[in-house]
């Protein structure tokens, strides 16, 4: 039997903020797993705002996302580096740093790698 699911990420589940009032992690979870929604603002930094709550130096979380808007770069340790926009699928593998380009927020949907990220 078919069932009906509708949820916001106006009313998440959960929401998890990144240290330095640099942005936040609102999740809603589905059968399927958590589907998060990434506000990264201006001079975030995965490396400076997230790092200490992860405990580790560079990002172990995979990512399967699409940017709304705003700009976010992201360089893997071994020094691969791409920059996602609005409307860009992204797919990163663990082992990266990530960090917001410009002056406007960046606005991510990532359901995966969302399940223990920046989870104190």
């Amino acid at each position: 039997m078919s069932r009906l699911v509708r949820k916001n990420f106006d009313s998440p589940e959960e929401t998890r903020p990144f240290d330095g009032d640099t942005g936040r992690l609102d999740l809603v979870n589905l059968d399927g797993g958590p589907v998060g929604r990434a506000i990264f603002q201006p001079g975030w930094q995965w490396s400076e705002h997230v790092a200490p709550i992860a405990g580790t130096d560079s990002c172990q979380a995979p990512h399967m996302g699409y940017c709304v808007s705003g700009h976010l770069a992201v360089v893997m340790d071994d020094g691969e580096k791409q920059e996602y926009g609005p409307g860009d699928f992204m797919i990163v593998p663990p082992g990266h740093d990530a960090w917001t380009v410009g002056d406007e927020p960046c606005v991510m949907i990532d359901w995966q790698g969302v399940a223990d990220y920046a989870k104190r």
